[in-house]
């Protein structure tokens, strides 16, 4: 019903435009309106005029008011969609391509150009507007990865904490739980000062607080180690208060600040070393140190240990040294809880640590 009624006054308004532009450009029929002479009105170009307008007003002004209606509408829903970090990179585009544009005239002197000088100057100016907003468009991404990058990277450097770099060591919780790191640095094989950022203290408190025994023992333990290794006057030992805030994870963390500072990280988890050396980071894991100083054992040596449990191979016994390496021997079972001679046959050396397989032996 609205529609309807729209149509009719737009109908209405396009017949008296009608009407008017005929007297405005002189088209108008010679016609004195009165009751008696009124059906001479239907022959006056008048009439068709208002009939035409009517019509158009009608049928064609309400359409094109509609699709009006419709771009608009969509152009603001579209509008919403659109992010400012896009509408920022593509206007930034037109601009630089409206320079680029403009540089080149200036170089070539083109509006100098005899007649074809302003066509050719409009002409670069539109195109070189077009490649730059095309290009700030689909490159849009790539864009913002490298603007948000570059300004990140800027923040960090005025932001961070002026470390030595080359001889520092940043420790992450888990070499501070294990607790080796303070016997290694109290021999002075590790010189330099060791870094302790304020988001691994932070986990440390954490694991410390957790209602769970064994983690609370672990985080308590990394706790007192830091207070051992700060008490030493031979350890320089710093904690720094920085963070990542766009960053969650603590290994994320350590990984990044170490890029930034040159610094070398100290860990015994395995995945951090890997993650850190495929970033460029330079890794002391101490797992690592402690399988280069054990103790070479061959295959044929002899040895005495004692079974404690067993394999998990169908027959096989599990030893330890008393550096903690694991001895599998084969047909082991039948010898748990005794002390008994084998013979290493393998060593498996893996990242993780070193396994002896040995067999019992025979008298």
């Amino acid at each position: 019903m609205l529609k309807k009624i729209m149509r009719l006054i737009f109908g209405v308004f396009g017949g008296v435009i009608a009407y008017n532009l005929v007297y405005i450009f002189g088209f108008a029929s010679e016609y004195s309106f009165s009751w008696q002479s009124i059906g001479e009105f239907f022959l006056t170009r008048q009439f068709y005029a208002v009939l035409l307008g009517a019509v158009l007003g009608y049928f064609l002004i309400f359409y094109l008011l509609n699709k009006l209606l419709d771009f608009i509408m969509d152009f603001e829903l579209r509008f919403k969609e659109i992010s400012w970090k896009k509408i920022v990179i593509a206007v930034s585009g037109l601009i630089i391509g409206l320079i680029t544009g403009a540089i080149i005239n200036f170089i070539f002197s083109i509006p100098r150009i005899p007649r074809i000088g302003m066509p050719l100057q409009i002409f670069i100016n539109v195109t070189f507007t077009y490649m730059g907003f095309a290009l700030a468009i689909h490159k849009e991404k790539d864009i913002a990865s490298f603007l948000f990058a570059l300004f990140a990277r800027k923040k960090e450097e005025i932001d961070c904490p002026q470390i030595k770099t080359g001889s520092d060591k940043i420790l992450d919780t888990s070499v501070i739980i294990d607790g080796r790191i303070y016997d290694i640095c109290k021999t002075g094989f590790i010189e330099g000062n060791f870094i302790i950022p304020e988001f691994v203290l932070e986990e440390l408190q954490h694991i410390a607080d957790s209602a769970d025994d064994l983690k609370r023992n672990r985080g308590r333990r990394g706790l007192d180690i830091l207070r051992q290794m700060q008490n030493d006057e031979q350890i320089q030992v710093e904690i720094i208060d920085y963070d990542f805030e766009e960053v969650s994870e603590v290994d994320s963390k350590l990984v990044k600040l170490a890029q930034l500072t040159e610094a070398k990280v100290l860990t015994n988890d395995y995945n951090l070393n890997k993650v850190a050396e495929l970033q460029g980071v330079n890794v002391l894991n101490i797992n690592e140190l402690a399988n280069a100083v054990k103790p070479v054992v061959l295959p044929g040596e002899e040895m005495d240990v004692k079974v404690i449990k067993e394999g998990k191979e169908n027959g096989q016994g599990v030893a330890y040294l008393d550096d903690g390496t694991m001895i599998v021997i084969e047909e082991g079972i039948k010898y748990l809880g005794d002390d008994i001679s084998v013979l290493v046959t393998s060593i498996l050396q893996t990242a993780a640590g070193r396994m002896i397989f040995a067999r019992p032996k025979t008298n």
